[in-house]
C-alpha cells in the first residue's frame, strides 16, 4: 500500500486478510481489534487458527458465528512446537500469491511472525501487527503499523483472556518518557517538512511509524496525534486550515530541535 494510503482515505479499495494466531490472542479484546482494523481496509479473509480441540479455545467460540470468523483447525501433533503459526504462515503466502489483497493484519505477540510480516512487505503489501506490549521489538518493526492491544481498551480497564482463565489480566499503561516522546516528535517533522519548515500532519503520522511502527498517541493518552503535538506549544505551530483543508506542522525555532 502506498504511505499516503496509511490513514486510511482509501480503506474502501482495500483488500485485507485478517489472520489471528488465537493460541496468541485475546478474544475478549476482539471487537476492539476489529474496529482498529477496519481504518484500513475492507476484511475480505478472517481466519483464526488453533487447536480448537483445545479448552484454551472455549473463549474464541462464541465469537465465530457473531464476527464472521473462519475457524482454522491445527491438532498439536508435537509437543513444543507450534503448529498454529506454520498453518497461519501457509495460509498466508497462499493468499499473497492467489488473491488480491493489500493488507495483512497479524494479531498475535509472537516473534515467529517477523519473518512473515518481511516477506509479505517484499511482496508489496502493507502489514498491519496486533499484540500485547510484550510483543519482541523484531515482529514489531517487521511491520508496517503494530498496534499495541493495551492501546485498544480505556485507561486502567483489565481485560481477562477468555481463552485462559488463569491467566493475569491485561491493563494499560502509559509511557511517561516526556523528552523521548518530543525527539521522536521532532524528527519526524525534520524528516516531513517543506522547505518553508512546515508539514502536513498526516505526512507526520507516516513518518512516526516509518521510525516506529508501533508508535500511537494513545500510548500517551492522547485520541488524536494532534492532541499529542498541542502538548508542546513551546516547540511546535501548528497552523489550522479555516476552510478545514489539512493542518501544518512546523517547529518555532531551530534550536528546538538541536537534541535530537
Amino acid at each position: 500500500m502506498p504511505e499516503n494510503d496509511w490513514n486510511g482515505r482509501d480503506r474502501d479499495t482495500k483488500n485485507m486478510a485478517l489472520l489471528i494466531d488465537g493460541d496468541n490472542a485475546q478474544p475478549a479484546l476482539l471487537e476492539a481489534m476489529l474496529n482498529e482494523a477496519a481504518k484500513y481496509g475492507q476484511m475480505t479473509f478472517r481466519r483464526i487458527y488453533g487447536d480448537w480441540t483445545s479448552p484454551n479455545m472455549s473463549g474464541w467460540k462464541q465469537l465465530l458465528q457473531i464476527h464472521a470468523l473462519q475457524p482454522i483447525q491445527q491438532f498439536r501433533n508435537t509437543i513444543g512446537k507450534n503448529a498454529t503459526d506454520s498453518a497461519l504462515i501457509i495460509d498466508a503466502m497462499d493468499i499473497l500469491h492467489k488473491e488480491d489483497v493489500h493488507i495483512f493484519v497479524l494479531v498475535s505477540s509472537d516473534s515467529d511472525f517477523a519473518r512473515l510480516s518481511t516477506r509479505l512487505r517484499e511482496g508489496g503489501k502493507t502489514v498491519i501487527g496486533i499484540g500485547r506490549r510484550i510483543t519482541p521489538e523484531v515482529f514489531v518493526r517487521a511491520c508496517n503499523i503494530f498496534v499495541y492491544t493495551e492501546n485498544l481498551v480505556p485507561f486502567g480497564t483489565e481485560v481477562q483472556p477468555l481463552s485462559s482463565p488463569e491467566s493475569p489480566g491485561e491493563i494499560r499503561t502509559y509511557i511517561h518518557d516526556v523528552e523521548e516522546l518530543k525527539r521522536l516528535l521532532k524528527q519526524a517533522v525534520e524528516l516531513t517538512q517543506c522547505e518553508d519548515g512546515t508539514c502536513l500532519l498526516s505526512q507526520i503520522g507516516i513518518s512516526l511509524h516509518k521510525i516506529d511502527p508501533g508508535f500511537d498517541p494513545r500510548t500517551y493518552g492522547k485520541k488524536k496525534l494532534l492532541d499529542l503535538i498541542e502538548e508542546f506549544p513551546d516547540i511546535f505551530d501548528v497552523s489550522k486550515n479555516p476552510m478545514g483543508g489539512p493542518m501544518s506542522v512546523s517547529l518555532k525555532d531551530v534550536d528546538a530541535c538541536a537534541d535530537h
